[in-house]
């Protein structure tokens, strides 16, 4: 089984691959996109949180640059649905971890990163 990390990135790929072949209509990955997919691998790879973090959306930290992250926030807004009809079991997996994370900051106060730290 993948790790936590390598799952986040195999999602993100999935996800900016979806988005520039469909939204771009481009047959394999623009400059532009494996620039933005390259960019997050390294922060994925960096996560200070590692094998205990929650979903970059939720996260305490932002750890990309504001171009990168607006980039990253139309291509999540584009194939985030989409994910559903294409890489269902990947899609309802992310959402599970985010409502998981939910679920304990709520029932316990502290986000897993947090209990992880202390």
């Amino acid at each position: 089984m993948p790790s936590r990390i390598e799952q986040e990135k195999q999602t993100v790929e999935r996800m900016v691959r979806l988005y520039c072949r469909k939204k771009e209509g481009n047959k394999q990955l623009c400059p532009q996109c494996e620039e933005l997919l390259g960019y997050a691998r390294i922060r994925l790879s960096r996560c200070p949180f590692g094998e205990n973090k929650s979903t970059c959306r939720q996260c305490s930290i932002h750890c990309y640059k504001p171009e990168m992250k607006e980039r990253m926030r139309k291509v999540m807004r584009y194939a985030g649905p989409r994910m559903l009809l294409y890489h269902p079991v990947a899609a309802i997996r992310h959402l599970w971890q985010e409502y998981v994370h939910q679920y304990l900051t709520k029932r316990f106060g502290v986000p897993r990163q947090e209990q992880h730290k202390q």
